[in-house]
């Protein structure tokens, strides 16, 4: 596995950590915040033919 795709499998698994933590929190801006941070990785992912299906918790 290259840097590049390491690199944006652990922002994803972060993403996903600190959406959960948002939603616990009940902090509605910051889960829209990490929703879209979310979004935009699994763009990127996919324009890079990254597979994140193992990142996805």
């Amino acid at each position: 596995m290259d840097a590049f795709t390491a690199g944006l499998l652990q922002r994803i698994r972060t993403t996903q950590s600190d959406l959960t933590r948002a939603r616990e929190q009940g902090d509605d801006f910051l889960v829209e915040v990490e929703e879209a941070e979310l979004d935009d990785l699994r763009r990127l992912a996919a324009e890079h033919g990254v597979e994140i299906g193992a990142a996805s918790v």
